[in-house]
């Protein structure tokens, strides 16, 4: 992998905040020729720094209204169980964020229902009863303060 430069870095902020951005509109952005803007985001793509563009949706609007961060402790710590859990994490669609920790729980993850009573359901039916799970504690999102999935580039 070859180190950024600061055109590199520009095509990256700039795809950040639009990636529907066509490469003309991009090369004007940062002051380079439309075939070496192509030539570098296709690099950068190839190596991995842009792995893919997608819509950001509003979830409210298609009912998900309530955010959830649910933190999961494992009924034992071994490879096969943790191997169990992210199995059954990377199936649920509601699943929004889900990371591995250190210290007192195991796993936090981020999930969208459109109530609590779905929330309910998801925690009762859906990870209390998995093999893998022991513990689980729920958190209510009262108010999100920032999301943005842009890095610090």
């Amino acid at each position: 992998m070859e180190q950024l430069d600061p055109s590199d870095r520009k095509i990256l902020i700039c795809l950040q905040e639009d990636g529907r951005l066509t490469n003309n509109e991009l090369s004007e952005r940062i002051n380079l020729s439309p075939s070496q803007c192509s030539r570098r985001r296709t690099r950068l793509e190839e190596e991995g720094y842009i792995r893919g563009y997608r819509a950001e949706i509003d979830r409210e609007k298609l009912g998900l209204g309530i955010v959830n961060i649910i933190s999961v402790t494992l009924a034992t710590h071994n490879r096969d169980n943790a191997r169990r859990f992210s199995e059954l994490i990377s199936n649920l669609p509601q699943v929004m964020e889900a990371h591995a920790l250190t210290g007192e729980m195991d796993y936090f993850i981020k999930v969208v229902t459109p109530d609590l009573r779905s929330l309910s359901a998801f925690v009762n039916d859906v990870l209390l009863p998995h093999e893998s799970v022991q513990n689980v504690k729920t958190a209510i999102v009262l108010d999100t303060l920032k999301e943005d999935g842009r890095l610090p580039i």
